[in-house]
């Protein structure tokens, strides 16, 4: 094949560029060795929702390009979530301050810079730094994210599953961490001995092992990150008064001693919206960009019922008006199935100093598309604030790969001060909301007989319910017909049911009950303990407890 010449090459780029519609301007082209801004490099804002990678080495420019794409996307009005790990993103609350070299290079690429500030909402993870609070109740949190936080295996994971059903069927609010010991220290007692039994997959010893690990979180000092208030993820997706996106910002100060807990945090505010927004389809723009820094700790020795919610999340969301960008140092760091989804590319220099690096770097180069560049050369010479793109056009299909030089962020590139980010959080609307925890009477408190006890029996919690019994009800109601199912109910406890009542004879129904199958899918899909719960899935839509693909639970209370 004859090589092609600069001016065909810039001709490519052009051409694949020239994109209809609102764009995200990355910046301009590099070709042999040579800058070019009249080859602008930009994203359609339309395809901001079918997720993207940022990576690249350590001090290569990654969050540079988070900050830069960020205004864009606010400027839109776009609302955008961003993990602020080292503290340098809070610089978006100030505007820069122009310079001959910023202006130098802004002029070579063709930018137009004039230094701006953008509305910047900060938030701290249960309140560890200088932002709003940010909280979750241990029930909405679910089994799963929980279980990945406890470094649980597989068996204790499903065993955690169980102690949710229980607490789900029985009334038993999963506030914060002390809620969720009380659950198992009642399971593990004379007490509960027989509901522990009736629960099938969950040993004593199991349960032990759980409430070990438990105490353990306490003791780390993790219980503050469970309560309530909790934070309602919509919060994430307003705008300001002038129409312009609103930047949120969580603060992560104390990240490596606590980097499980930060990446998991993180999945389940994306879990959360994803069970609460409604079917969008193709926008004109996103409804949210949620950049995920530090992608990697997401998928460190991760279970595979977490890596298949992460897989299931990020394939619907996009439906929903969210798009996702994973920010790492490589692509292998993320799972394939996941990165098959990532359709955006901004890949930042790469370093071979190892064979390990030589291997990642190869890797990295077989995710491209076939281009006009040497792209192991291209990215181990790219400079800072350089990287190698490819993104979605506006008709669905890859644009051309290209080397180039990024945009300067208008606002600081670095933190901002501490009294600006103190007093924006003090007059954030968000803070007499959440700013104060709150202790409702939850699981903990009926255990403890704190308060008043439900009627029946000597036990301080009802009885499991009937779940056959009320998933025959549901499935009458949304069938409009009589239940399939027999009835396994004792005659006893049959509502207003003579004890010589003949039993309900059965309708025929080929291929199974619509509600065997729900149940039977959910099952397989969030778990081995949940799938001994897969027949009562009636029951647990009837009582909207019905969990999502993370176990995180579709209804919240919300205080």
């Amino acid at each position: 094949m004859a090589r092609k010449t600069t001016a065909e090459k810039l001709a490519t780029i052009q051409k694949g560029y020239a994109l209809e519609g609102a764009t995200i301007e990355l910046g301009a082209a590099i070709i042999d060795g040579e800058l070019h801004k009249d080859a602008p490099v930009r994203l359609p804002l339309a395809m901001m929702n079918r997720h993207g990678l940022v990576a690249g080495a350590t001090g290569t420019g990654k969050t540079v390009t988070l900050h830069m794409m960020a205004e864009q996307l606010s400027t839109a009005g776009v609302p955008v979530f961003l993990a602020d790990i080292k503290g340098d993103l809070s610089g978006l609350a100030t505007a820069a301050t122009g310079s001959e070299k910023l202006s130098t290079r802004t002029e070579s690429i063709g930018q137009p810079w004039q230094g701006r500030t953008f509305p910047v909402e900060f938030l701290a993870l249960g309140g560890d730094g200088n932002g709003v609070p940010v909280r979750a109740t241990v029930s909405s949190f679910g089994p799963i994210l929980l279980s990945r936080i406890m470094e649980l295996n597989d068996t204790q994971e499903s065993s955690l599953q169980l102690v949710f059903y229980f607490a789900d069927q029985n009334g038993l609010e999963l506030v914060d961490l002390k809620d969720l010991r009380a659950v198992i220290q009642f399971l593990t007692s004379a007490e509960g001995k027989d509901q522990l039994e009736e629960l099938g997959g969950l040993s004593k010893a199991t349960a032990g092992v759980i409430l070990r690990e438990l105490v353990n979180l306490e003791a780390q000092g993790l219980e503050k990150f469970f309560g309530e208030p909790e934070f309602d993820t919509a919060e994430l997706l307003r705008t300001a008064p002038d129409g312009r996106g609103v930047i949120t910002c969580l603060e992560l100060p104390t990240l490596q001693t606590k980097p499980m807990l930060f990446s998991t945090f993180l999945m389940w505010l994306l879990a959360d919206l994803f069970e609460d927004l409604p079917e969008a389809g193709d926008l004109d723009k996103p409804k949210l960009v949620f950049f995920l820094d530090e992608a990697h700790l997401l998928f460190n020795g991760a279970s595979k019922a977490f890596l298949e919610a992460i897989t299931t999340t990020v394939r619907l969301i996009r439906s929903k008006g969210v798009g996702i960008f994973f920010v790492t140092q490589t692509p292998k760091d993320v799972p394939a199935d996941v990165l098959g989804q990532l359709a955006n590319r901004v890949q930042h220099a790469l370093r071979a100093f190892t064979p390990e690096d030589a291997k990642a770097l190869k890797a990295t180069v077989s995710t491209f598309p076939v281009s006009d560049y040497d792209l192991e050369e291209t990215l181990t010479s790219a400079g800072i604030g350089e990287a190698v793109i490819t993104v979605m056009n506006d008709k669905g299909a890859p644009t051309p790969v290209a080397h180039t030089r990024l945009r300067a962020p208008e606002s600081v590139m670095g933190p901002s001060e501490e009294a600006l980010v103190r007093s924006t959080v003090a007059g954030s609307a968000l803070l007499p909301k959440y700013g104060t925890a709150v202790d409702n009477p939850s699981a903990y408190e009926k255990l403890a007989g704190k308060t008043a006890a439900p009627t029946g029996p000597a036990a301080e919690v009802p009885g499991p319910l009937d779940v056959d019994e009320e998933a025959r009800r549901i499935e009458e109601e949304i069938l409009g017909r009589p239940s399939s199912r027999t009835s396994s109910k004792p005659a006893s406890r049959r509502d207003k049911t003579p004890v010589d009542a003949p039993p309900r004879q059965p309708q025929p129904q080929p291929g199974g009950g619509m509600m065997d199958d729900l149940g039977a899918v959910l099952g397989g899909a969030l778990g081995g303990g949940l799938k001994s719960m897969a027949r009562s899935v009636g029951t647990q839509l009837g009582r909207e407890l019905l969990r999502g693909v993370f176990g995180t639970s579709s209804r919240r209370r919300r205080r």
